[in-house]
């Protein structure tokens, strides 16, 4: 049956549509746009600027295990599947070495500025976690993040002196009063006693022990709704925020 005028319109728009979106993503700034092959380039780049030898390493991931398989396979047969199998092993070694320097890498670009505990929170898993950045400031520009997941509700302070832990007091206290029994858990991220570098901060709040399934999480986060609706609007820290990637993200995350 031939299709109608109208059908044929719709589907021209249609195609139309999906060829500007595709055309918009291909010349986008924005990370969520990008393909994998995309993300991985950006993420390579942003990390050698700090770790000039992240390709030495990642190519020593891939070949010594690969090596590896290719010697034991010239004695045990068949050799092809001891090769396939170090080529597969080589790339795992190869995305978990460079993870790992882009991990570093990230952590040392943004280290000391305004606002970078927001990185750290960045690589919880948000099928599991959820963060909010700068829930309170004051005016020495200490700031308080938080995050809700399976080990507790956490509160993060970045800054120095009386005043951010006078802020920190504070907001334990006004989220104790709506979390109706859940513990509040803090750490102040710095380098110096009793305070949690920026790089281990994510680390320590994946090791909390699990104290909180998903029926307990989604009735904490309405709550927190409601003590979120009643502050008033936060001037945000002067400085440079970090701007995390997608694609540095999952990079990170061993993908």
């Amino acid at each position: 049956m031939p299709k109608s005028q109208a059908a044929k319109e719709l589907a021209a728009k249609q195609k139309a549509e999906a060829k500007a979106a595709k055309e918009r993503r291909k010349n986008s700034d924005n990370p969520r746009d990008w393909g994998t092959w995309k993300q991985l380039v950006e993420t390579y780049k942003m990390t050698r600027t700090t770790d000039p030898a992240v390709l030495w390493w990642s190519l020593g991931g891939f070949l010594v295990p690969l090596i590896v398989f290719v010697v034991i396979g010239l004695f045990v047969k068949p050799w092809w599947i001891y090769l396939i199998v170090g080529i597969f092993a080589g790339a795992a070694g190869a995305m978990w070495l460079f993870s790992r320097r882009a991990r570093r890498s990230m952590y040392a670009r943004f280290k000391g500025q305004p606002g970078s505990a927001e990185v750290a929170l960045s690589q919880l898993d948000k099928k599991t976690w959820s963060a909010t950045p700068v829930i309170a400031v004051n005016r020495h520009q200490d700031v308080i993040h938080r995050a809700l997941g399976p080990g507790g509700l956490v509160l993060v302070a970045e800054g120095s002196g009386n005043g951010v832990r006078q802020l920190l007091a504070s907001e334990k206290h006004r989220h104790e009063q709506v979390a109706f029994g859940v513990p509040v858990i803090t750490f102040v991220m710095g380098e110096g006693k009793d305070q949690v570098p920026l790089e281990q901060l994510s680390t320590k709040i994946r090791k909390l022990p699990k104290t909180l399934n998903a029926a307990q999480i989604a009735e904490i986060k309405s709550r927190l709704r409601a003590l979120d609706a009643m502050r008033p609007r936060l001037p945000m820290p002067k400085g440079p925020m970090p701007t995390s990637s997608k694609g540095a993200r999952s990079a990170m995350r061993g993908r």
